[in-house]
Order: C-alpha cells, then structure tokens, then sequence
C-alpha cells in the first residue's frame, strides 16, 4: 500500500500507524514525495510560509491550465497565497461563521424533501443548501449541483477527458448563472461587501465554496452512515438526543475523515523539525493519519461520541484551513437526523460499499442506493 492508496482502502489505519513511528518526515521512493504523518508534523507543514498550495512554477494544474476550468483555478482563494487569499478569506470566512446552525438545518429539512437516493443526500443536498444560502433560486439548485460535481471532477489527477470536457461546460454554465440570476441573501449581500479585485473573481470564489462543499460533505455523510451501521447503538442515542447528531459527524471527521490528504508545495529551502526540505519538494500531509495520533486525541482507535477536547486536521489548520468546517458540520448532522427519522432502521445492506475512485477522497459508494421509507 502507499499512502495514496491508503485513502480508499478498507482500513488504512493500521498502516498510518506505522507510518507514524516512521521518522516524522520519510521520504517516499516511489511515489517521490515526503510523507507528513503525525500531527506535530502535519501541523508544522500547514503553518508554515514556504509549503505552499500549488508549486510556484504550476499555479494551476497542467491538465487544465489551457482551459475554462483553468481560469476559474486561478481565481479561487484556496489556491492562491499572499494578498490573493488573504483578502478573500477575510471576506468569506465570518460570513460562513455568521451562519446560525438552526438557520442551516431549517434549509436542510426543506431541501432534503423529496429525495430517494442516498447519492442524492450525499451530493446534491450540501451542494444544493450552500447554492440556496447562495441565492440561487430553488428551481435551479439541482441542476448548480450537478455542473459543481461537473467541475470538481476535473480537478482530480484521475480525470479523463470526458470529465474535463464536462467540467468547462459546468464552469461556464455556472459563471453565467452566478452573473445574473442571484437572489440577494444574508449570506450573499455580506460577501459582496468585500473589496473584490472583480465580478469574475468573485463569482469564481462563490463557485469555490459550493465545489469545496462537494465532495467533502458527502464524504462526512457517507462514512457517518457507515459508522451508525457498524456501531447501531448510536442510532439509538442520537434519535434520543437529536442535539448529539454533531457530535456524532464532528467524531466521524477525526475518525475515519472525508478528506484523507493534501499536498503541500515547498517555494524554498525550509526546516521541518528536524529534516531540511528543498524548494521544488512536494509534501503530502496525513491529515487522517494526524487525526489518530495519541499526540493529538487519547485513545484514538476509539470512536468517542462526546469526546473532550476533540482534535481534527480534516479540514486542514493554519491560514489555508478550511472556512466552511462548521458549515459542513452542521449540513451532515441534519442531513443525517432527517435520515434517521425517516429511515430509523439502517436496512441490513448498509455496510455494502466501495469508495469512489479517488487519491485524497474517502467517499462511500454504496451498492444500495434508495432511502426507503
């Protein structure tokens, strides 16, 4: 197994464990990277300056570079370092933090009506409630969600050319929409407060959160249904103390994470502990690996449902952290407690899955795809 691999295997802790009492950098041959495992590492190479997003002679990937999808890349705040994410987070990250948690999960109940398929709850419903908060008007959330599937396909080293394809046709359907038809919402008329370099960059940005909402939040709802199969006991305290369903996904993060790893880009020669690491290095961070370090969280291998004092790097940390991890944490609980109390008997086929191809994802496919009712 590498650690690529490690992201869609069945369980790949054991092997992240052994990769922790690695030294707290390991260079890996094959793959010709540096591998961050523990947390203390993890967390020093999110933090620092010189471990940068994307390589400075790549700002975007080759495979899109010539592209729509290239485009929209390079204005996403995520993306990009100094000023040009600075700026945009200032905006974005308190207006997602302004957000009240009953608010989300009032539009999650309405939004989640009508839904059959569990493909549906774990990707078109989060997209579906950030596109609504958005102002995108309901007749047109399904269809948003589907062109953001579209376009984080592409942004995959599996895509093929087919998915690149789609995904300029979702980036420039979505650019038109995101121009026009908008409705003004709390959350929208607080982001475009901001001092927008322009239209276009704020337009990307806004497409930016409903792609990093994607993938990420099907994956919390996914491997949180996984866990109320294995462990039906949770089932049980959750429908008694619905208050617990955060609890419950915040617990599935650290535990088994959406998001598996990230990769880090070195701009010039740097210390990390105790190793030295050359401009051109690429890191790849652990973050599921750091999740289940004693260093971080007692008793790791355990799942804790109240657990105090909880640490969890699947949504990155340092400056380039995720801005919507709270967000996300309360679409997936609702999403899960309107699963349950429609469907309070997981069906005895819920633990037949595989996980969607992917080098960094950790998202259910399940070979039973309808919520019955």
């Amino acid at each position: 197994m590498t650690p690529l691999e490690a992201a869609t295997h069945t369980d790949p802790y054991d092997y992240y464990a052994r990769l922790r009492d690695e030294d707290e950098l390991l260079f890996d041959t094959e793959l010709g990277m540096w591998i961050a495992s523990r947390a203390e590492t993890v967390e020093a190479v999110l933090a620092h300056p010189d471990c940068r997003v994307r390589p400075l002679h790549e700002p975007v990937p080759p495979a899109i570079a010539q592209r729509a999808t290239g485009q929209m890349f390079a204005r996403l705040m995520r993306m990009n370092e100094g000023t040009a994410h600075r700026c945009p987070r200032s905006i974005i990250e308190p207006a997602l933090a302004g957000l009240g948690a009953n608010h989300v999960a009032g539009v999650v109940t309405q939004l989640s009506a009508g839904l059959n398929t569990l493909d549906e709850w774990m990707f078109t419903l989060p997209v579906s409630v950030v596109a609504h908060l958005l102002g995108v008007p309901r007749e047109q959330l399904r269809t948003v969600a589907g062109l953001t599937r579209d376009f984080v396909a592409c942004l995959s080293p599996l895509s093929n050319a087919i998915q690149l394809q789609n995904a300029d046709v979702g980036v420039s359907q979505l650019s038109q929409l995101f121009r026009g038809v908008l409705e003004e919402t709390a959350l929208l008329a607080l982001i475009r407060r901001g001092d927008w370099p322009d239209a276009k960059v704020l337009n990307a940005n806004l497409i930016g959160l409903l792609a990093q909402t994607c993938e990420a939040t099907a994956g919390l709802i996914g491997n949180t249904r996984v866990m109320l199969s294995r462990r039906p006991e949770l089932v049980e305290q959750v429908l008694r103390t619905p208050t617990l369903a955060t609890a419950l996904v915040e617990e599935v993060a650290r535990y088994d994470s959406p998001v598996q790893n990230t990769r880090r880009f070195v701009a010039r020669r740097c210390a990390i502990g105790h190793r030295v690491v050359e401009a051109g290095d690429t890191i790849l961070v652990l973050l599921a690996c750091a999740n289940r370090d004693p260093g971080a969280n007692a008793n790791p291998d355990s799942f804790v449902l109240e657990r105090l004092s909880r640490r969890t790097f699947s949504f990155g940390s340092g400056h380039h952290r995720c801005p919507g991890q709270q967000l996300a944490f309360a679409i997936a609980s609702q999403a899960i407690l309107e699963q349950l109390w429609r469907q309070p008997a997981l069906p005895a086929d819920a633990e037949q899955f595989t996980y969607w191809p992917s080098l960094n994802g950790r998202i259910p496919r399940f070979h039973s795809t309808l919520m019955r009712e």
